[in-house]
């Protein structure tokens, strides 16, 4: 089954969604399953997993009615303030849902250090008594945050989205190159392959730009531990869905059939529990 780990839905508020700006304009509208599943029965994928792209549990409550009136998505990875003194509580109540799967914060938007701090450190280990996943949303100057994190927390799975946001549009490689290869090194956690074409140049990306990325990656995470994601309709200010799919399926084209079944939906399927 090929599975699109990466996605999300909205109903556009141009307050609360100011970070997209007006360079961003094709995405300021609204964007529902309706949206997605013919672009997905198009491009013969079967599911998808939907992320949250607000920090509140009104929108964790949006995603999983969307998942509940949908079957092709198949898991939903939402936000819980895991800072709380209430977490426990409010992870006892979403255990009950069967398609919330994870959560995840928008840690780009947080300053360096945020990672480590003890009450988000606390929450991140209330995770695993429920088998909840974490997304880990960062920029290049916060890998070595989620090196101390990951290996504080052994036993939770985590899954790196967008590999952690590399600046393929300058080219810098050589030190987010280091610390992925380190992080790789925890089996706890995968990377998605996702996200990419909004790190490089809008206008001129070519699919060559992404290799040495894509290579990093692959080979220090291994085929069974990355997963295909779309960020659909993010990716949409830099490519259409067909494209963005095509930069991975284009790398991965000389790879055994085994290798391609991981990586564009089993191991979405195994991480997720799909």
């Amino acid at each position: 089954m090929r599975i699109d780990s990466h996605q999300h839905f909205w109903k556009f508020d141009p307050v609360r969604d100011s970070w997209i700006n007006e360079e961003m304009k094709i995405i300021q509208r609204d964007f529902f399953p309706e949206n997605l599943k013919p672009i997905l029965s198009q491009n013969k994928i079967e599911g998808c997993v939907s992320v949250q792209a607000d920090q509140s549990e009104t929108e964790t409550n949006f995603l999983l009615n969307h998942a509940n009136e949908h079957d092709f998505i198949k898991g939903v990875v939402g936000w819980v303030d895991l800072r709380s003194n209430d977490l426990l509580k409010r992870l006892e109540y979403f255990s009950q849902f069967q398609k919330l799967k994870g959560f995840r914060h928008i840690v780009q938007a947080e300053p360096i250090g945020f990672l480590r701090g003890d009450q988000f450190s606390k929450g991140i280990n209330a995770l695993k008594d429920f088998n909840f996943t974490y997304d880990i949303l960062i920029y290049p100057n916060q890998l070595e945050d989620a090196l101390w994190l990951v290996n504080e927390h052994l036993n939770q799975k985590f899954v790196v989205d967008h590999l952690a946001k590399p600046t393929i549009k300058n080219k810098e490689i050589e030190k987010w190159s280091t610390l992925m290869k380190e992080l790789s090194l925890c089996s706890n956690v995968w990377c998605k392959l996702s996200g990419m074409v909004t790190e490089a140049d809008w206008k001129s990306w070519n699919k060559k730009d992404f290799a040495p990325y894509l290579e990093v990656v692959i080979n220090s995470f291994g085929a069974n531990r990355v997963m295909y994601g779309s960020d659909w309709p993010v990716c949409l200010v830099a490519a259409r869905y067909e494209e963005q799919l095509g930069i991975v399926e284009s790398f991965i084209e000389s790879f055994s059939d085994t290798e391609k079944q991981l990586i564009m939906g089993e191991n979405a399927i195994t991480f997720y529990n799909l």
